[in-house]
């Protein structure tokens, strides 16, 4: 796991001055503690930070083809290594490193812009083609490690494994993009392909970039594999039972080479324990695990993880946070480079760091809710689904669209009498009923949020815009597999791989994911609906091909998630800093807020009228990086 980042002019050869690229190569050096160097070309500067995970003592970045023709910089790990540099070894390519990194350099001579549909595993890379004068740069088909982009105003192309890279340079334009801000408070992070910034941007996942000597602009990445979707056949029940097991392991097994200490986060959930019970039969010694355990109850599941744990005899390693651990408020803002509302960043951010003072590479269990439909948002999403097929969209608009407007906001009345979300989203089709009960303000909370001048601004946009962007891409799904389809294009990368990738490399630490191994994903995807949700229980697909290795009170009790107390610490400990930083001179002048909206959001919180503490949080976050931003 590394670094990487680079500047090419797209017009001219001139020099670049290399403490502009050391200063950017700086900014991310906690993502390569153990080497950081540099290569320069006549319009052209590229910089690797080094973490070392394979070929500890070979595989120096950035690093040049045997032919001095092609120079690479590489992030992430490609597990079928091996195998590529036997095939490339035939083909007469030389190799002078163990590693993986010459294997992509090989194989993007063999195979040009193709060697990206022969990597399988995670990566962001960039590689200067000297005979060809182009760029080329690559990103991981399910988007876990990132790449990040910016024209610069003199014609210089940036780019860098995390933001703060593209902002080191002085000529980068931090002007903020308006609808991004409305992105932010809908999903409480910035969706790909776009950044907080009006001329940043993330590579899109499954992604590649050609960039050739002599463009005046930036031409559109193209995508090179996405999430089967068109005439997808889907699995037999028997398929699924008999082949779902085998197929992670495989995954598993892939993704335990590494000649350094490994090991993996242990939740004592369901999708940790099975990749913590599939390592520990495939190695003799026992399996590194760690968690992160709460002194709050409702919030703790060390005793499942220590279940697992003295199952399979691993070394077992939990630390307890306080449930006061709020110290890392302003640390995210810096760690995130954006807006970023996500809370349970924090007990990641903890857990990550307990990790890495016992390994350096580890493997957990994300990407499963969304490729099995085991969220709980998914089972809510189908009975909202079945009142929506009772009538035909055009008479439900018409009967409740005035009704959702009207009815009051009544979040601590009985249950039966909280009906506005309900009317609101019988008025919407599937796609906009859900992009609705996933927001954290809805349209109608963030408009009065929203100042009457910026409101304006946004003009007709919507985040809905968001999700329509990939309509011709679910049209076909079913109902269910629409909603996973969309989660993988935004929640995933823009939420989860985010907060791991972040969290995991500000201690140095490598994760890897085995459910979003793109063989894996192609074939679960393929699961039917039926399966993935059966007799009321999300992930019954998975959880079913665990009960061989899994306890039942494991496989099926109900699902915890990485949660924080926010609504106690906004009535106590952090209620001072929400006044104080809520209605901060900062936030009032940026022109953004409604200032009576946000005395009302803190003050009916404060009072117990109603639980605000997702939209303070997300307020909280939007402050942090506004006042880290102006100030920088």
């Amino acid at each position: 796991m590394c670094g990487i980042a680079g500047l090419f002019h797209l017009t001219s050869n001139h020099s670049i001055d290399p403490k502009v690229i050391e200063n950017m190569n700086n900014k991310q050096e906690h993502r390569g503690p153990d080497a950081g160097d540099y290569f320069f070309d006549p319009g052209v500067a590229l910089a690797h930070r080094r973490l070392s995970i394979i070929d500890i003592e070979g595989s120096p970045q950035p690093m040049m083809s045997h032919c001095e023709r092609a120079i690479i910089i590489f992030n992430g790990e490609i597990y079928n290594f091996k195998e590529l540099h036997t095939e490339l070894s035939n083909k007469g390519y030389q190799f002078n490193t163990h590693g993986d990194t010459e294997t992509i350099l090989n194989a993007y001579l063999e195979w040009g812009e193709d060697c990206v549909h022969h990597l399988r595993g995670m990566f962001a890379f960039a590689i200067w083609d000297r005979q060809q004068q182009t760029l080329f740069i690559a990103r991981d088909r399910l988007g876990i490690k990132p790449l990040f982009f910016s024209l610069l105003g003199d014609g210089h192309f940036a780019f860098g494994s995390e933001l703060k890279v593209l902002t080191a340079h002085p000529l980068f334009d931090k002007a903020l993009r308006s609808t991004t801000i409305e992105d932010y408070f809908t999903f409480g992070y910035i969706p790909e392909p776009n950044t907080i910034y009006q001329n940043a941007f993330k590579l899109p996942p499954g992604h590649r970039l050609l960039l050739k000597k002599g463009d005046k602009k930036i031409h559109l990445s193209q995508e090179y594999w996405d999430i089967p979707t068109n005439n997808v056949e889907e699995l037999t029940e028997s398929e699924v039972k008999e082949q779902l097991a085998d197929r992670l392991k495989e995954a598993v097994e892939i993704r335990m080479v590494a000649d350094v200490d490994l090991g993996a986060f242990l939740s004592g959930g369901v999708d940790s324990s099975a990749i913590v019970a599939l390592m520990s039969k495939l190695q003799s010694e026992p399996v590194n695990t760690c968690s992160v355990g709460f002194d709050v109850k409702e919030f703790n599941e060390t005793e499942y993880a220590q279940t697992v744990a003295n199952r399979y005899k691993t070394n077992h390693r939990e630390e307890f946070v306080d449930q006061n651990d709020f110290d890392l408020v302003d640390k995210l803002a810096s760690l995130y480079d954006e807006p970023y509302a996500d809370s349970s960043a924090m007990p990641t951010y903890r857990v990550c760091e307990l990790a890495r003072k016992h390994v350096t590479v580890a493997l957990s269990g994300d990407g499963a809710d969304e490729v099995f439909a085991g969220y709980g948002r998914y089972k809510r999403h189908l009975q909202a689904e079945k009142k929506r097929n009772l009538l035909p969209l055009g008479l439900r608009r018409s009967i409740f669209t005035p009704l959702g407007n009207l009815y009051p906001k009544l979040d601590r009345a009985p249950r039966f009498l909280r009906a506005k979300t309900t009317f609101q989203e019988m008025a919407m089709d599937s796609v906009e009923g859900y992009h609705n009960s996933i927001s954290i303000l809805r349209i109608d909370e963030r408009r009065q949020l929203f100042s009457d001048g910026f409101n304006e601004s946004l003009g007709e946009y919507t985040s809905l815009e968001v999700f329509k962007q990939y309509e011709d891409k679910y049209r076909n799904l079913d109902v269910m597999k629409k909603v996973q389809y969309l989660d993988m294009k935004t929640y995933l990368v823009g939420d989860i791989l985010t907060k791991v990738d972040r969290a995991s490399m500000a201690h140095s630490l490598e994760v890897r994911v085995p459910f979003l191994d793109h063989k894996f994903v192609e074939w679960g995807f393929k699961v039917p609906t039926s399966m993935n949700i059966k007799n009321g229980i999300g992930k019954y697909s998975l959880k079913s091909a665990m009960e061989p290795y899994l306890p039942n009170d494991v496989l099926y009790r109900k699902k915890m998630g990485f949660a924080v107390p926010l609504a106690e610490w906004f009535k106590g400990p952090l209620k001072d800093r929400l006044y104080d930083g809520l209605l901060s001179r900062k936030m009032i002048e940026s022109g953004y807020f409604n200032q009576q909206q946000i005395q009302h959001l803190i003050d009916s919180h404060v009072k117990g009228v109603r639980d605000n503490s997702s939209a303070l949080w997300t307020l909280l976050m939007f402050e942090s990086f506004l006042r880290q931003n102006l100030e920088s």
